[in-house]
């Protein structure tokens, strides 16, 4: 089993949903996929579970995996779950999280600066997804952490896609910035609202993305 190629196959067709080339409701068939990546049916397998678990397909019992993409009200629902969530992790790991936990932040930080730089989505966004993990894991929550990790992993192709709107990277990177710093602080109600800010997607940023996904 190639899991790194598993991954591959799934943000390309993270990307054929998204551009319209899968509808919402089809089948993805597992044969014809296989052969149209030159691949065994192995790795197909494992990237309909990647899918599946980031909530971009659902698989139903005796037929199959079928793409499923939320709508705008339910995406928008997520959205401020997740919100929510990031915040609380926020204003716990404000006070609990550990120097070495502080440290991993500051050096995640610095590596989304360099894919920052080289305008790097993916690789700024693998970044990005420790960088968050490792205030998750700081608020020293475990239950917290692994539902904030559950719908991370699902919000993650329309998180990736926000990404490329204009200005993105960059508001995104001056808000981990703000983010550290109420870290670094010590600061729970600072730390709690610059991550609320910055993962809520409301307003022109939401209608972006809407329109990113029926274009």
């Amino acid at each position: 089993m190639d899991i790194r190629r598993a991954d591959k196959i799934a943000e390309t067709l993270e990307h054929l949903v998204f551009s319209g080339v899968y509808q919402n409701g089809e089948r993805l068939d597992e044969l014809k996929l296989a052969e149209k990546f030159k691949v065994s049916r192995t790795p197909i397998r494992e990237a309909l579970q990647v899918l599946v678990s980031a909530g971009m397909a659902e698989q139903i019992p005796r037929r199959g995996v079928f793409v499923r993409q939320p709508g705008p009200v339910e995406l928008m629902e997520m959205f401020e779950m997740m919100a929510e969530l990031e915040a609380a992790c926020g204003r716990l790991a404000a006070t609990r999280i550990t120097d070495s936990g502080l440290n991993d932040l500051v050096k995640a930080n610095e590596n989304c600066k360099s894919a920052l730089a080289d305008r790097a989505y993916d690789a700024y966004y693998a970044e990005n997804e420790k960088f968050h993990q490792i205030i998750y894991r700081g608020s020293a929550n475990s239950y917290l952490e692994k539902q904030t990790i559950q719908l991370q992993n699902k919000l993650k192709a329309y998180r990736k896609m926000q990404l490329r709107f204009r200005g993105r990277l960059d508001q995104s990177m001056a808000e981990h910035v703000e983010i550290v710093a109420a870290l670094q602080d010590g600061d729970p109600a600072r730390a709690s609202l610059a991550l609320h800010s910055h993962v809520g997607v409301q307003g022109e940023k939401f209608r972006q993305l809407i329109a990113s996904l029926n274009s």
